[in-house]
């Protein structure tokens, strides 16, 4: 039987095992406790608009007409078809169609998709284009954008990767550390220990998660620190708290394969960036 704590042959994130999520086993002794406005956002979307994700009415479609749909049609049709595009056969038109309209378009959900299908079909014209995302408006795009640079070759665009670690958005440098930890390891210790000080929770708790996968005296140390301090988030002190527990190199060979791989259900909350609970 594989251990599942190596996951070489299955999911590749540990987010995937409940049980290993930061913020899991929370307790909160009542709704005061209960965070609500992590990235929360509460609108109206009609019905077809919720549907926009599922691209099942496009299968078996040709790719001009997704092409053709991504450039004329409704806000609907154009996501569907920025998403459609990416799951089918690669082509030189349908990568262009996603940088020349994909990420042209007024509508940040369409520009997402867009990028999120140029990781999937890859070349250096799609690592190009998912490059000069990375300075769109919409922080959703950009953290996009670093899981297509990863996917297409996170050494190659390791230099993209790592300038947004300076972005302003938490999710653009969670992806970003996320990335560089797989390519890199305990070696990304110095970014991590920065950003375990992050004005950002989120950052915090996803810094102290990933220190996990770190063998060393400063992650303990910060962890330990963390994990004690009662100005800390709840879930930010119990992540560090189980970060402790982890045994490093089991943690890290969670981390072997592309970010890629994380589940997709909703806009805003595939690939990384669109899930908005950790």
């Amino acid at each position: 039987m594989r251990d599942p704590d190596e996951a070489t042959d299955g999911p590749t994130d540990p987010r995937v095992h409940p049980e290993e999520s930061p913020g899991f086993g929370d307790d909160p002794d009542g709704l005061e406790d209960i965070e609500v406005d992590r990235d929360v956002t509460v609108g109206e979307a009609s019905q077809r608009e919720l549907q926009a994700t599922d691209t099942a009415p496009l299968r078996g479609t040709e790719a001009a007409e997704k092409v053709s749909l991504l450039a004329d049609g409704d806000p609907v049709e154009r996501r569907r078809a920025a998403l459609a595009l990416g799951e089918g056969r690669r082509s030189d038109a349908a990568v262009e169609a996603l940088v020349e309209h994909g990420l042209a378009d007024e509508d940040a959900d369409v520009r997402q998709f867009a990028v999120e299908s140029l990781g999937r079909l890859g070349g250096d014209r799609a690592s190009a284009a998912a490059t000069e995302a990375l300075a769109d408006d919409d922080p959703w795009v950009r953290a996009e954008a670093v899981v297509a640079l990863d996917r297409i070759d996170r050494a190659a665009n390791v230099e993209a990767i790592e300038a947004a670690l300076d972005d302003g958005h938490h999710a653009v440098v969670r992806n970003a550390l996320v990335s560089l930890f797989k390519l890199r390891g305990e070696a990304l210790l110095p970014a991590l220990l920065d950003r375990s000080r992050a004005e950002s929770e989120r950052l915090r708790e996803w810094a102290v998660h990933l220190l996990a996968g770190v063998d060393d005296e400063r992650a303990t140390d910060r962890l330990e620190a963390v994990a004690g301090d009662e100005s800390e988030p709840r879930v930010v002190r119990s992540t560090a708290a189980r970060a402790l527990d982890a045994d490093p190199g089991k943690f890290r060979r969670q981390f072997s394969g592309g970010t890629e791989n994380d589940s997709a259900a909703l806009p805003g909350e595939s690939t990384l960036n669109r899930r908005p609970d950790l």
